[in-house]
């Protein structure tokens, strides 16, 4: 069954010398689409040379939590026209809130409201990292929903608890799981993705972070180890691996707007 990797960051310099052969890697192991996560504007031309290389590639243009030192008064305009210049586009993001030794709360909450209006005014789902933020994300989330509206979205690279899943859940989120459900000692990630429904659940690698076993000793992660989530989630919901491909593969479509015809 194909694979989808919904979170990638293979422009990175890790990548630059072997970018070839990581993709024919890719293709064998089956990952027919990926979606290209953005960290801050500046990459975004970058992430499209990418893209204009390998048709398989749709990507996501935002502002990371932990870049606020770019956050400027004209980056909600950037990064709105950027997601309207180009059809591959298909998120906002990455964006979020990551309170990990944070001392700048409220321009991560500023920024994030920002980008949650470009997505719900575009009409695209927005790609969400949280880090030590469960209550003050869910708490912004349902006050965005109120004011503005509900917005699509995947709380991706998940590593919540199972109460703090299904406040995300009940907002309409998908919940993205990555190498961290492979890991020995991840007791909570993996009960956490034994709740979430079938048509909710997505992978991804995070690449070129988060290696999964049995790749550990890889300092670098990259996209065909996807499917080594994919073995993993399927394990703990007691089901199959092409089960988990279909299911992720078919959720990814919807939420990203996909087509598995490149």
């Amino acid at each position: 069954m194909p694979l989808i990797d919904t979170h990638v960051h293979i422009n990175f310099d890790s990548f630059q010398s072997d970018l070839d052969e990581v993709a024919l890697a890719w293709r064998q192991a089956g990952v027919v689409r990926l979606v290209h996560s953005c960290v801050e504007p500046d990459e975004f031309s970058g992430i499209q040379a990418i893209a204009n290389r390998f048709p398989e590639v749709s990507f996501a243009v935002g502002l990371h939590p932990l870049d606020m030192d770019k956050w400027e008064a004209s980056m909600p305009a950037r990064i709105r026209a950027l997601a309207e210049s180009d059809e591959r586009v298909v998120a906002i993001g990455e964006t979020g809130l990551d309170f990990y030794k944070a001392e700048d709360r409220e321009v991560q909450e500023a920024a994030l409201w920002a980008q949650l209006q470009i997505a719900k005014a575009l009409d695209l789902p927005v790609i969400i990292h949280c880090r030590e933020a469960a209550e003050p994300m869910v708490r912004l989330l349902k006050r965005f929903w109120q004011e503005v509206g509900p917005v699509q979205g995947v709380m991706h690279c998940w590593s919540g608890t199972p109460s703090e899943t299904q406040w995300f859940l009940d907002l309409g989120f998908y919940i993205s799981f990555s190498g961290i459900v492979t890991f020995k000692n991840a007791h909570q990630v993996k009960a956490a993705a034994q709740i979430v429904p079938c048509d909710r659940l997505l992978i991804e690698t995070d690449c070129p972070f988060l290696s999964p076993v049995p790749k550990r000793k890889e300092r670098r992660n990259q996209p065909a180890y996807v499917r080594y989530v994919a073995d993993a989630i399927a394990q703990i919901r007691e089901t199959s691996p092409d089960v988990i491909a279909q299911q992720t593969t078919e959720n990814a479509c919807r939420l990203f707007g996909l087509s598995l015809a490149v």
